[in-house]
């Protein structure tokens, strides 16, 4: 045997599971939320997306600020309107000037969609007992930033990309 150390004589270190670093208070909208209800909450959440749950607790999408943001494109280049907002400008508090000018037909169709309207409708799930590896490889792959973890057609929990780097500097 030599004096030099092996790669295989360090301790290995077993990665968690998604159920052991989830997190388990997850924030849902409605379906029926108005797309600028479901704005002012990511934003007042700090988060960029959430699933979208009906009544009887059935995890239907997932919305993002993204899927927002999209929606507005889409119901403009859909309309006649003159000019696109780049947020939804009346509900905010910093506002800009073009929001008001913007045709009222605009903001009557885009006031009327809905979270259902925007979702997206797959929904990337793990369950409980999946690698952390394997679900940082699902997300890269995927190119998403939030994986939720499922049993049994139940919401347990989600993991997102801020867990993964939590959990990287936890063990660095």
């Amino acid at each position: 045997m030599s004096d030099h150390a092996h790669a295989t004589d360090a301790p290995v270190r077993r990665l968690p599971l998604a159920g052991e670093i989830m997190q388990t208070d997850v924030i849902s909208v409605s379906p029926h939320a108005s797309l600028i209800e479901v704005h002012r909450l990511l934003l007042e959440e700090e988060i960029s997306g959430a699933p979208v749950i009906d009544e009887a607790g059935n995890v239907l999408g997932v919305i993002s600020s993204k899927d927002l943001l999209r929606a507005v494109q889409d119901e403009y280049e859909s309309g006649a309107a003159s000019k696109a907002p780049a947020y939804f400008r009346e509900e905010l508090p910093y506002s800009g000037r073009d929001w008001p000018g913007a045709p009222d037909a605009f903001q009557d169709r885009l006031g009327a969609l809905t979270a259902a309207d925007a979702m997206v409708h797959e929904l990337i799930s793990v369950v409980p007992e999946t690698p952390v590896a394997e679900v940082a490889r699902i997300m890269r792959g995927q190119r998403i930033h939030r994986v939720f973890v499922v049993k049994d057609q139940e919401l347990l929990g989600i993991v997102t990309t801020f867990d993964l780097v939590g959990l990287l500097d936890r063990l660095g």
